[in-house]
């Protein structure tokens, strides 16, 4: 049985939900800001009370790492809700904040859990999720005179060059993102790469 596809937002998206005059807006974003955003979010909103927050990512091992935070709400009001619906929307690589201002009345175990769950449902349902593609590393050695239209292919194919080491002849790079993608610039410089080779042997 194939596992379920993934998907993640490359963009935030935000939505709001009102529940017994408590305000709950959601933040939809990338993982890779998702400690910029928690820490932005609390000084954009000094008068909320709670930023609960829940995340899922792979690390260097190609496992799921999950986190979540009820930030002050009654333990498994907030937190896990928000994570179980990243889960239930198969979501990777992905966070979500929800800021929560209270309204003066208590909404009490269950009303938390159905609120925190609507919210995190309704920033999903509005925002656009891209099929995620499991990402790799390749290192790779670049003459100078190639450097510029490898940065040119690798921004045109969304994928990061990372200059690793400065050579008296080229540099020691290091190229990351879809698997698929970087097949396709490696192709590209084949032929340099299979000339290099050549050389060496």
């Amino acid at each position: 049985m194939n596992p379920p596809e993934l998907f993640f937002p490359k963009e935030e998206f935000r939505a709001s939900f009102e529940e017994k005059g408590s305000t709950f807006l959601s933040f939809l974003m990338s993982h890779a800001y998702f400690v910029e955003r928690l820490n932005a979010l609390r000084a954009e909103h000094p008068k909320a009370v709670h930023f609960v927050s829940a995340s899922r990512q792979f690390n260097e091992f190609g496992q799921i790492e999950e986190s979540f935070s009820d930030d002050g709400e009654p333990k498994g009001t907030s937190g896990m809700p928000t994570l179980k619906v990243l889960r239930g929307y198969h979501l990777i690589d992905t966070a979500l904040i929800t800021v929560r201002y209270f309204g003066g009345t208590l909404l009490g175990t269950g009303g938390l859990v159905r609120a925190y769950t609507q919210s995190a449902k309704n920033v999903i349902l509005g925002a656009t999720l891209h099929p995620y593609k499991p990402c790799i590393n390749k290192k790779l050695y670049l003459e100078y005179s190639h450097l510029q239209r490898a940065e040119y292919l690798s921004s045109k194919l969304e994928l990061e060059l990372v200059k690793e080491e400065f050579l008296p002849l080229g540099v020691n790079c290091q190229i990351k993102g879809e698997e698929q993608r970087i097949e396709g610039f490696l192709e590209a410089f084949k032929e340099l790469f299979e000339k290099r080779s050549s050389l060496e042997a």
